[in-house]
């Protein structure tokens, strides 16, 4: 056992100014595909989406994660100096080369080691799971993490027929989000310490080709390539992240002997507001554990975690000493599981 814990010491998160109701989203879409008019209202019905913030024309993916990491910053205290290490963890890009960690590093005046971890809605997740490993093992002492997702910029508009429809379909209620997460190395001396008590995670890699976006990123992207947008097959999907189950991440909650109702918040990825309701039942996650994100902010893809968790210390939620669980669900397939005490 190292003598090192990586501890929140801060979180934050940027919105794209734009939001527009989903009825005006599904507008766009029967207006680009005419003669095409997909069912109206279908969106919000079977997601519970009710908008979705949108990126200016100018913006990029690199730009939502600056923002978002200049609040971290500021709001715990620490300079672009005291970063050892930057990260750059989301499903989005500014472009396929370089790492769009070295672009936010240059808009924020970072002279320290950057790079990219990219795992779908997964990415802050596994981001926070490569930062906890190096801060125990004492290559780093302060580590920032950054998100910048444009997940919009995939959504077919303009679709021919009810089959092209429902592959895109779970792009439209995307939602574009910057996340940033402050780490810091703490004394490891029990396991009241605060800090990263645990991950796990586990991954379905045969069903990757059941959601893809094969084209492009925030600057070079074509709207006409063919390959530019985002494709699911949802009942492929569905089945892949059901066979790895939450079985696939109970062995953490026994190895620390813990259960759902001991966590103050548990933050699951939200990508449907059924979802989020069946887990009470299976697998028991106490509904006041919650908080429900998905309506008004849609679809945030691995910013989703970070944006629960800084609603959970906004509203008092998560408290400083309190244990809490973020839960991620992904294309890939993969899922994982993080422990914290705040």
């Amino acid at each position: 056992m190292t003598d090192m814990r990586a501890c929140v010491a801060g979180a934050a998160v940027h919105l794209a100014e734009r939001w527009i109701d989903i009825a005006e989203r599904e507008a766009q879409i029967a207006a680009a595909s005419a003669p095409f008019v997909p069912p109206a209202g279908l969106v919000r019905r079977l997601t519970g989406v009710e908008g979705v913030h949108l990126v200016a024309p100018d913006q990029q993916a690199s730009d939502l994660a600056v923002a978002a990491a200049r609040k971290a910053l500021a709001e715990s205290g620490a300079s672009v100096g005291d970063v050892e290490l930057m990260i750059f963890a989301a499903g989005s890009q500014d472009m396929a080369e370089p790492a769009t960690g070295h672009i936010v590093a240059a808009k924020l005046g970072l002279t320290c080691p950057a790079f990219d971890v990219k795992n779908a809605c997964n990415s802050v997740l596994n981001g926070m799971e490569v930062a906890a490993a190096l801060i125990a093992a004492g290559r780093y002492r302060t580590v920032l993490i950054t998100c910048g997702e444009a997940p919009s910029l995939t959504a077919r508009l303009r679709v021919g027929d009810n089959a092209t429809f429902f592959r895109s379909f779970a792009s439209y209620g995307f939602s574009d989000a910057g996340a940033a997460l402050l780490l810091r190395a703490g004394a490891n001396t029990s396991p009241s310490a605060p800090g990263v008590l645990g991950s796990r995670f586990a991954a379905d890699s045969a069903a990757w080709d059941s959601a893809t976006f094969r084209f492009g990123g925030t600057v070079a992207r074509d709207p006409d390539q063919e390959r530019a947008y985002f494709e699911m097959d949802g009942s492929r999907l569905r089945r892949s992240i059901d066979g790895l189950g939450w079985g696939s991440l109970q062995p953490l909650l026994d190895e620390l002997g813990l259960g759902w109702a001991d966590f103050a918040f548990v933050g699951v990825h939200q990508v449907a507001v059924a979802d989020v309701e069946r887990y009470p039942e299976d697998p028991g996650i106490p509904a006041d554990r919650l908080i429900l994100t998905l309506p008004r902010h849609g679809n945030v893809a691995s910013a989703s975690l970070p944006l629960q968790l800084v609603r959970a210390m906004e509203t008092g939620k998560a408290r400083p000493g309190d244990l809490i669980a973020l839960v991620g669900l992904a294309a890939g397939t993969s899922t994982g599981l993080m422990v914290i005490r705040l």
